[in-house]
Formats: C-alpha cells, structure tokens, sequence
C-alpha cells in the first residue's frame, strides 16, 4: 500500500509540475519544471510497476534539482531549499523499507544515497554562507570632533523628532557601548491606554518618537492624546484629550510626535512659559502648556489652530498631519498627509509658516503656486491637489534654509494633464527661504512620478569632508533606494546624480520621462528575474514564477498597465518615514533598506465598482475619483501569502559619507512573527520605522516585522543585543539620561495596521543595571 501511495503522489507533483511548466515555458520561462515533471511521471509509473530503476531515476532528479538550483541562486540556503527541499524529503522516503517493499530490478538505494548526501552537503555549506552578504567597518575615527549638531540641545535631551533641527537621529551620550550594551534591561513600561479598535482604520499605528526635555517625556498616542511622562520613573504626569471623532475616510490613524518650544519671553514657571504642539488626524494643531498639559489660549483660537483654514476641498478626513511640526526660528512649519488616490478633488499640499505665539501665518509655500508666499486673504484658497510633505521637515537657521521632502500629486500612479510646477516639484527636495517661504533650490529624485515615490523622510543635515573641504551637506534617503547626497547650500550632488534612461510606455495620453536621476550611492536593488521568484515550495515557486511573467516589468519604473506591472521597489519603499541616523562625528550613516515589490494594475472607470463602505486605501482598490483610471495596488505575494521575491527583504546597512561608498549590508530580523510557528530564522525582513544612533558606537532599530528591538555595533553592523518586544516596534527610538546619570533607550510599541504587525499601547524604556 505505501507503495502505491508513493507513486500516486509522485504522479500528482508530477502533473503539477509539468502542466504548470508548460504555462511557464509558455511565457518564455525556465524548462525545468516540464523536464522535472515528465521524470516525476516516469518515477511514478516505474515504482507503481514496482521497479527499483524508480529509485535510479529519482536519484537522477535530486542531482538534477541541486544542479539547476545552485546554477540559479548559487549557495544561497533560502532559495535552495524551496527548491529542494520537498525533492529530498520524498528521496529520504523512498530509502525506507516501506518504500521499496516488493521493488524488482537493480538496487537504487546507493545511487540515491549518494544524491541525498550530495544535496545535505551543499545544504550545510550554504548554511555557512550568505552571498547576499556585505561585511566591513566603517571608520572609527573622530573626523569632526566638534561637529555641529543642529542647535543648542543638552546632551542628554531629545528637542525634535530627529532630536535637533537637523534630524540627525544622532545622540552624543556614550555611556551605552558595543562591550556593555548585552546588559540592558527593562527600566520601566507605561501603557497609553489608547489602542487600536474595531471601528478603526486598517492603518492605525502607532509610531511616534518620544520628546525629552528636562525630566520629563512628551508623546502622542494614535487617536491623538498628548500625554507628560516622567522620564525616570515612566510615571504619568498629564494626558489631554482632543477629543477627535473617528472618520473612515482618513487613511491613517497615527502620529509620529509632538513639538516642543521654550518661549523666552515668559519667565520659567509660568503658564506656557514652555509649551507642546499636538497635530490631530481631525486637523488641527494645539498649543498646550507642557508642565500641565492645559491648553495655551493666546495661540491661535483659544489655543487650536484650525488647518483647513484657505483650503479647497475642505472635507473632514481628507487632510491632517501625521508627522511632527518643525519649530525653528520663531516659527512652527507645517505640512500636512491627504489621502492618495481618494479623489482628484485633494487639499492643497501647501506648507504653512504660523507665528510660534499667535499662530498667524508668516507665509505660505504652496507647490502648485509656488510664487505667492505672502498669506491668502480669507477668501482665496491654495491650490488643490498640489504636491504634498507629509513627513517633517529640517533646518539650517545659520543659513536661513528650510528642507522640505516633498510628495506627488494625486493620483499617484496617473500624470495626465499636471501643472508645469507639480512636474518640477513632485518627489523633490525643495530648499525654502526660512524668513520668507521664496524657493531657493529644488531637486528633484522621480521625474513625472507614476509610481507613489514621495520622497517620504527628513532630510538629515551633516557637513561633510570633501576634497575640497567641509561642505554643508543634506543626506536624503528615496523610496526608490537612491541617497541623494547634496550641499544643502546649493542643491548640487556632493555623491554624483546621473540621468540614465527609463521605460517607456505609458498609457494613452499618459507620458514617462525617458530618462530618470540615479544617485551613485543607492541601494537599489538588481531588477527581478524568473529565478528570483521565490516560495515556501517548489509549487508556490512556480505560481510566483508564472504570476511575474504574466506582469509587465522592465525594471525600475516600469509604467503602471492595464496588464498589471511589477513595481519594484514598491511604493512601501527602501526607506519610508523612519529615514536614516547619521554620526556627524565620524560622518557615516546607517539605515534598514527594505525591498517588496508591488503590483499596480490601472483600472477603467467603466470597471471600478460602486464605492462600498470605504473609499479606498493604500492597497486594494484605490478610486482615483475624477480621473479615468482607478489602481489595484497589493504586494506581490504568492498564494500563501508571502512575498513572491526571494529574501532577505531587509537589511541594515552601513555607509561611509565621506566616500559615497556602503561599507556592509546585513540580513535583519526573522520570521518569527510571520509564520504559524515562532521560527527564529534569520531571513531578512522588511521594516517601517527609523534608526537611532548614539556616540558610543551603537545603532538601535526596533521596525521589523518581528516584534524585536535590537542594538548593533554601528561599526560592524552585526547585532549585539535584541529583546521581546509585547508589540510591534514600528517607531523610531530615542535616548536621554536622567538626573542620576544612567542613559535611557526608550521605544514605543504599539503595532502597524498595514503591516499586521501586534497592535499595542506600550512605551519601553532600558538602562544598564546601577
């Protein structure tokens, strides 16, 4: 009977194989699995005939496999073995007495033997071994040992997002180091209270990276509370409540941080002689006393500032912001998030300059009129749909700059008939007069954007020692993979850009650029081939194998289709909101690039059904109400859910600023959280959220999709030091001391909506042990 059952299961892999080989070739895709598939059926019907040659034959087949399979991936143990892997099990199989019972003909089990240890070898040699692997150190020396970190911030506070002006992600505290940094352990864990529930959006998160001033920390919870927390102990001191209303049409529910700011006109100690600015998702920006937590009533109106004041289309939950003002130079500047691919009836993506005091607007920077800086009468509006900053961001006050990283406009993935001014400032980072909003220098990263290529992070400042001197220098991370190193006075390429060519082929009455900038230090990946395709099984494989030749792909920026096309990167991005930190002492920069690739199939409007309950999100069906396609976006997965590229999916990674050169790339994280089983397997796995480094050498990153939160050697990239997080750790970390002297990391873990990611309420803080 086992026998029978054996060649009855060969035959059935065998038809598999071969009827979905037939569909590969027949895309122009590898022949290998019509060959495997004919030999399984052969295999099938000689051990059904009870013929040992079946043993012979299957030999045959796990050497052929190896073969094939080392000459496609090479010694990568995460691509052998889908390929193998089930090939090897049936052979240890058919080496069992219950296999063979009753098999005539000349004894098979050697030749079998053989291959099965043929293929264990190359499996533990590859097990040894990571050709995706890139090892190196970056430079320990003290380049610039008095290097200017972006304001007058005491060591061992956190001012600003990106902890000054300048969102370096940078802290000088060293008392952490590689030696000792194993010891770290819980200091102590507040629970917001604020979770995600079920009337909320599918992108609840919760992502916000900790003020600390004083002795005291500052944060925002995704419904938007604003809430004190004493930095030593992480006992509560206030909270406040905005009371927001839940909107099904916001596309996120989130908020990445609050803003600080000391007004040196009121004596310390009186009300809001300090004060904390919440942006809401309801938009709306509150002024509130930071030791108290009471609203500030000399901002704006009775301290809330309304921010769809000169908007057009200014409909509840299409506009708010997600990320923290920049307050600098007496003023707080404020973009904001609109929903992609809602509408073509969009806010304006202006960016706004109002009085740190009042809140009156000083000036107005709006991309689709870009011009007019001086503020609008109550009765005019800015322009809609214009290009937008939805993340933060940064400063240069000595020379008087703003950097602002600008988005696209709606919709996303369609550039029929855009302004001459969005084509010049989608997907830029745009320089503005810091007094007055005037432009001052734009680059642009994508020209006329097709692909949702924001460029989605803080540019982070740092000067840099060049041959020709130190230079001012913005360091910004791209969706794409490009780092665009530029002299923040100028605009100009520090790290050569080039213009190489690009796909063509847009949609009728749509155009792509011919050519695209490409920034010599980048970690875009190789374009994807038939042999990347990836799966548990050689049978997901295969259907991964047939989907991407059934996509239009010609590599990057490859034009979206009605066929469907492969865009890769995807718009989740290589970086995303948690950008990079950078050592402006040492002037090197480490990061988590993440590679997923994503579908985009555009959709007629005669094919796009009624709307139901939602409007769309950022995957799925996305309307584009008003234009003449809609869009599916979804990640390219395989049928059971995981990504249909081979891995790793994210790395950290290391880059000598001085040279332009990346120095080490590693795996990071494991699919513990992404199987049914919690497997610590070291695969590589994306990650949304930002790096924090500190001048003791060491790099921390929660963001994977493991709920993890790790410290790496900042020199070497390996990884010292993880711990469990009770969530996901999708935020970016921040450390201080505190009045005895210890340095505190600390790490939000709340969840990711779009990633699926553990929701939670959590704030995490370690020390090293008194």
């Amino acid at each position: 009977m086992a026998v029978v059952i054996t060649s009855l299961i060969l035959f059935l892999i065998g038809l598999v194989l071969g009827g979905g080989g037939i569909w590969l070739a027949s895309l122009g895709g590898s022949w290998y699995y019509i060959i495997a598939g004919i030999a399984f059926l052969v295999a099938a019907w000689l051990l059904y005939r009870r013929k040992s040659m079946a043993l012979w034959l299957y030999a045959a087949i796990v050497i052929g496999t190896l073969c094939w399979a080392v000459w496609e991936t090479g010694f990568d143990w995460w691509e052998l073995g889908p390929r193998g892997g089930i090939i090897v099990l049936i052979a240890l199989w058919l080496l069992t007495p219950w296999a063979r019972r009753g098999l005539a003909g000349p004894d098979g089990r050697a030749p079998l033997i053989l291959a099965v240890l043929a293929s264990i070898g190359v499996a533990g040699y590859s097990m040894t071994t990571d050709p995706k692997d890139i090892a190196g150190e970056l430079n320990t020396d003290k380049v610039t040992p008095t290097a200017d970190l972006g304001g007058n911030v005491p060591a061992g506070e956190w001012h600003y997002y990106g902890r000054t002006q300048y969102g370096q992600r940078y802290s000088p505290l060293d008392q952490i180091t590689p030696e000792n940094v194993a010891n770290l352990q819980p200091a102590w864990t507040y629970r917001t209270g604020d979770v995600k529930g079920p009337d909320d959006i599918s992108e609840t998160t919760y992502q916000v990276t900790a003020l600390k001033i004083a002795d005291t920390l500052y944060i925002c919870t995704p419904h938007n509370f604003a809430i004190a927390i004493d930095a030593a102990s992480g006992k509560e001191k206030w909270r406040f409540d905005p009371k927001i209303k839940l909107n099904k049409d916001r596309q996120h529910q989130t908020c990445r941080g609050v803003s600080y700011y000391a007004d040196a006109k009121i004596a310390a100690g009186q009300p809001c002689a300090a004060r904390i600015y919440l942006p809401t998702s309801d938009a709306r920006l509150i002024a509130l006393d930071a030791a108290n937590g009471q609203v500030c009533p000399t901002f704006a109106e009775s301290g809330t500032l309304n921010l769809l004041a000169n908007m057009p289309y200014p409909k509840p939950g299409y506009y708010y912001s997600t990320s923290a003002p920049l307050i600098v130079a007496n003023k707080i500047i404020v973009g904001g998030a609109v929903n992609d691919n809602y509408s073509t009836q969009e806010p304006s993506g202006v960016i706004r300059a109002f009085d740190v005091d009042t809140g009156a607007v000083i000036w107005n920077w709006d991309s689709g009129n870009p011009d007019q800086t001086t503020p609008l009468a109550p009765d005019q509006t800015y322009t809609h749909n214009s290009p937008n900053m939805w993340s933060t961001a940064s400063a240069d006050e000595k020379l008087g700059l703003l950097y602002v990283p600008l988005g696209n406009q709606t919709p996303d993935q369609l550039g029929l008939g855009r302004s001459a001014n969005v084509e010049k400032f989608s997907s830029s980072i745009t320089a503005l007069d810091l007094n007055t909003g005037q432009l001052r220098w734009v680059r642009q990263t994508v020209h006329h954007d097709l692909w949702d290529m924001d460029v989605p992070a803080q540019p982070t400042l740092v000067d840099i020692t060049t041959a020709g001197g130190v230079v001012p220098a913005l360091v910004g991370p791209t969706k794409q993979g490009d780092l665009y190193v530029l002299d923040r006075r100028s605009g100009e390429p520090i790290v050569p850009v080039n213009e190489v060519p690009a796909p063509g082929g847009a949609i009728e009455g749509d155009h792509t650029s011919p050519t695209q900038p490409a920034s010599d230090l980048s970690f875009n990946p190789k374009p994807l081939t038939g042999a990347d395709m990836w799966g548990i099984t050689m049978f997901d494989q295969l259907a991964c194998r047939i989907e991407f030749l059934k996509l239009r792909y010609e590599g990057r920026y490859t034009p979206p289709s009605l066929q469907g096309s492969l865009i890769y990167p995807g718009n989740f991005g290589t970086f995303n909101w948690g950008g990079v930190a950078v050592d402006p002492v040492r002037q090197v920069m480490f990061g988590m690039p993440t590679y997923l690739a994503f579908i985009s199939r555009l959709v007629p409007r005669a094919d796009v059904p009624p709307p139901g309950d939602t409007k769309g999100s950022e995957q799925g069906l996305n309307r584009n109400d008003g234009a003449p396609y809609a869009v599916i976006l979804k990640p390219f997965l395989s049928p059971l859910g995981i990504p249909c590229q081979a891995p790793p999916w994210g790395y950290v990674a290391g880059v000598d600023l001085r040279t332009g050169k990346i120095v080490y790339k590693h795996r990071n994280g494991t699919v513990y959280d992404m199987t049914p089983l919690p497997l610590p397997f070291k695969v590589g796995v994306p990650g949304i959220g930002g790096p924090m480094i500190t001048a003791g050498g060491v790099a921390f990153l929660g963001a994977a999709v493991d709920d993890f939160f790790r410290a790496y050697d900042l020199t070497t990239g390996r990884q010292l030091w993880q711990t469990r997080l009770p969530a996901g750790g999708q935020s970016t970390p921040m450390t201080y001391t505190v009045a005895d002297g210890r340095q505190f990391v600390v790490i939000v873990a709340g969840g990711h909506g779009s990633v699926g990611t553990k929701p939670g309420d959590y704030v995490m803080a370690y020390t090293l042990p008194k």
